[in-house]
């Protein structure tokens, strides 16, 4: 049975932090020295995003206790009591922040500057329409940008610009999936949702899937562009474009209907509304990533013994 101390600190989250591995595949720097640190820059973003869980959890502790499921979590329900989860949280973020700035001073800035953000979010941006798909987005960014800075890798702007549009791609779906669940299953929606329309985040879906796309695709055309260090990573597109066909599906009216039937009242359902939900559990998601780490790779080993010049 998992610890409730360990459950506070949401690790099936975490997944959302492998984006700082990024930095040194993009780059085609994968050594020791650089899985080392993206290691610790992981381990430093999955200890900052959980002290925001936690205070998250302690703020809305009263209204928790009243919802069907949220009452279940460890501080609602009394099995982590607010004074360990409050120090909990300060011993987390403090520590990120402080072995950061001792790894790499723009490590440690990048730290302050994703928990600044986080604060924001949750005082004011997440009940601001528009604003609250953007600070979404700029999370990722941040954790892009830690990837470069805990390895020393230059990182290219075509490169956290691609990361942008598809952290934006990610958040437009994720609130196309939350109006049409709420339309299918009916119930109460936060006051940021209605603010929101289906032809709103159309329009916008349809600018951020272009953005992804178009940068991407300039990303990996080469250095000649201050992309990619080799043109033959134009292969893996393909793979970016079908996996981001495959969560508008999952985003789809009646997809949701199809994965949504029988789940219990109280329960969230429609997979894009969860990224990490998506990565961890659809398969064809799954073998779009394999596939696209793999080509990379293989890119990578034909690059270093020569047989790809350029």
């Amino acid at each position: 049975m998992k610890s409730p101390y360990i459950a506070a600190l949401r690790p099936r989250q975490w997944t959302k932090n492998l984006v700082v591995f990024a930095a040194p595949l993009f780059a085609f720097s994968v050594n020791l020295e650089t899985i080392l640190g993206s290691l610790l820059a992981f381990v430093l973003f999955c200890a900052a995003s959980s002290s925001f869980y936690l205070l998250n959890d302690i703020v809305d502790v009263k209204s928790d206790r009243e919802h069907p499921v949220k009452c279940k979590r460890p501080i609602a329900s009394g099995a982590v009591s607010i004074p360990v989860a409050i120090a909990m949280a300060v011993v987390l973020l403090g520590g990120a922040i402080i072995i950061g700035w001792t790894r790499s001073r723009w490590l440690g800035a990048t730290i302050i500057s994703y928990a600044l953000l986080q604060v924001a979010y949750n005082l004011k941006l997440k009940r601001t329409v528009i604003l609250d798909v953007v600070a979404i987005a700029m999370g990722f960014v941040f954790r892009a940008y830690a990837g470069g800075a805990a390895t020393g890798i230059p990182l290219s702007p075509w490169f956290l610009l691609c990361t942008a549009m598809l952290a934006l791609f990610l958040g437009v779906e994720k609130r196309k999936a939350e109006l049409r669940l709420i339309k299918i299953r009916g119930g109460k929606t936060r006051a940021v949702l209605r603010r929101y329309s289906f032809g709103l985040l159309d329009r916008m879906e349809n600018v951020v899937t272009n953005g992804a796309i178009l940068t991407y695709a300039i990303w990996s055309s080469g250095p000649q562009v201050n992309g990619a260090s080799t043109p033959w990573m134009m292969v893996t597109l393909p793979f970016v474009m079908y996996g981001i066909f495959r969560y508008q599906l999952l985003s789809d009216p009646e997809e949701i209907a199809r994965r949504t039937e029988g789940v219990e009242e109280g329960e969230v359902g429609g997979q894009s509304e969860r990224p990490e939900e998506v990565l961890l559990k659809d398969r064809p998601i799954l073998l779009t990533v394999l596939g696209w780490v793999l080509i990379s790779f293989a890119i990578l080993w034909f690059k270093s013994h020569g047989i790809i010049i350029r």
